[in-house]
């Protein structure tokens, strides 16, 4: 079977990025029999601890627990990501989106700690919207645009467009995490890093409660987009998004 059409894909600048930051939604949406995948941009080959070949055979790992259809590598530098500047790498991504034609595609929030998290952010942006060109890279496939994009949180805190329950996918979620153990798990002589940092996990735990707790679960992440979001039918939206109480609110001014 062909990896296309896919009905999400995920992009990461680095081999661990997705499962750490929207890794319960990719299991969720997989639970729920969609066809998802991941695009790593680069090999995460400066990280101060882990080979390529050891990140690659973990990223492979972490593809199998969480079901995906496919997990690919397109060899962007790291620490050298354009923020849509460089017209190899828009080309790149380009090609790889109209290859693997994602109907939703979930990139990192353009606002970031790590400087490859906010300019992976800018880059697929620019080549959501120049892969629907049929006159850009005409040799890079025919033109195709994603339906929708989503931007998930990294470790800047935005104000959600919606939280998606993950509940059911959490624990799947932290074996996928755990499976990149030279980042997340690299040893006592390996060098510190924040990643490796054992209150690092416990501190994306904590923030998926709490997103959960806005919608009344014990597990949610966040997403945003860009334009308002429309509801065809509020009552069969409402009734099949059914949460519990919230336990936190947004203040209204």
């Amino acid at each position: 079977m062909s990896d296309a059409p896919l009905d999400a894909l995920a992009v990461g600048p680095h081999p661990d990025d997705v499962e750490l930051f929207c890794g319960g939604t990719l299991v969720r949406l997989v639970q729920l029999g969609h066809r998802v995948g991941v695009v790593d941009l680069t090999e995460g080959e400066l990280a101060s601890n882990g080979s390529v070949e050891v990140r690659r055979e973990e990223a492979s790992a972490a593809a199998k627990l969480m079901g995906l259809v496919t997990r690919q590598n397109l060899k962007l530098p790291d620490a050298g990501i354009s923020p849509g500047t460089d017209p190899e790498q828009v080309r790149a991504v380009v090609r790889a989106l109209r290859r693997l034609q994602p109907e939703l595609l979930i990139v990192p929030w353009i606002e970031a700690r790590h400087p490859d998290h906010a300019a992976a952010g800018h880059l697929m942006r620019r080549a959501a919207f120049l892969s629907g060109l049929r006159r850009f890279d005409p040799d890079g496939g025919p033109p195709f645009r994603p339906q929708t994009v989503l931007f998930y949180q990294n470790r800047f805190r935005f104000t959600p467009s919606f939280i998606v329950d993950i509940s059911r996918a959490v624990e799947t979620k932290t074996r996928a995490i755990l499976c990149h153990r030279s980042q997340v798990a690299p040893g006592p002589e390996a060098e510190p890093t924040l990643v490796g940092n054992p209150q690092s996990l416990a501190v994306i735990e904590a923030r998926d409660r709490y997103y959960g707790g806005f919608i009344g679960t014990e597990y949610g992440e966040p997403f945003r987009v860009e334009a308002t979001m429309g509801i065809v039918d509020p009552i069969r939206h409402f009734r099949d998004n059914a949460f519990g109480r919230a336990f936190a609110f947004e203040a209204l001014s």
